[in-house]
């Protein structure tokens, strides 16, 4: 089994991206599944394009995307991507979509093909918070997520993908007071864990556990 993982550049300012740092920290093998890893750009459009260069020359059986989702306290596997590129901030290359379709005749979102409830459980069973999350933003995480499942409805439909959220790094948030954190040691463990899953589940159903919020 090949899994690729990909982590962004640094963005908004920051010197550093938890999700690029997680990446390269990874072993070669997973629970028997080969690992390869990618660096993309924090810019809409062309991290699709570099993803898409490195699936076709992989054919991967499943991708899993990283991203830093700075406050968040865990670990969040992603149920859904939106089909809308909504920008707070600048991409790293000036890029500021608003309401923007991310495919004109794509649907309107597409749910993760990765066992994102079973990633949880085997990240709590390690010690480390996790959690779905029914929200990736309209940034590029969102779109890179969107972007991928599209490449595998329509192009790679034996691969199987999906985003996972990642908190700071502990010293990002020096200047951030009351923002959480997690050391990238853990995180690194964190992702190994839902890879496992993504591993032990890639012929069976996901897990039925609650994972869902109220608001």
């Amino acid at each position: 089994m090949k899994i690729l993982v990909t982590g962004f550049t640094p963005f908004g300012g920051e010197k550093i991206n938890p999700a690029l740092e997680t990446v390269k920290k990874l072993p070669a093998t997973i629970a028997g599944a080969t690992i390869e890893w990618l660096e993309v750009p924090t810019v809409f459009g062309r991290s699709a394009c570099v993803l898409e260069e490195k699936m076709t020359a992989l054919q991967p059986d499943a991708v899993l995307c990283i991203g830093q989702a700075g406050g968040r306290t865990g670990l969040t596997p992603e149920r859904v991507a939106i089909n809308q590129d909504d920008a707070r901030i600048p991409d790293n290359e000036g890029n500021q979509p608003i309401d923007t379709f991310i495919q004109e005749e794509g649907p309107a979102a597409y749910f993760s093909t990765l066992p994102i409830k079973a990633m949880v459980a085997s990240i709590h069973q390690i010690g480390l918070p996790a959690s779905v999350s029914n929200t990736a933003g309209t940034y590029v995480c969102n779109h890179l997520m969107y972007q991928v499942l599209y490449l595998t409805a329509t192009k790679f439909p034996q691969t199987r993908a999906g985003f996972l959220h990642i908190p700071f790094l502990p010293e990002q948030v020096v200047d951030k007071p009351n923002l959480a954190s997690m050391s990238l040691t853990d995180i690194v463990r964190g992702v190994e864990a839902a890879i496992v899953a993504i591993v032990e589940y890639a012929d069976k159903e996901d897990l039925k556990l609650v994972g869902g919020a109220t608001h």
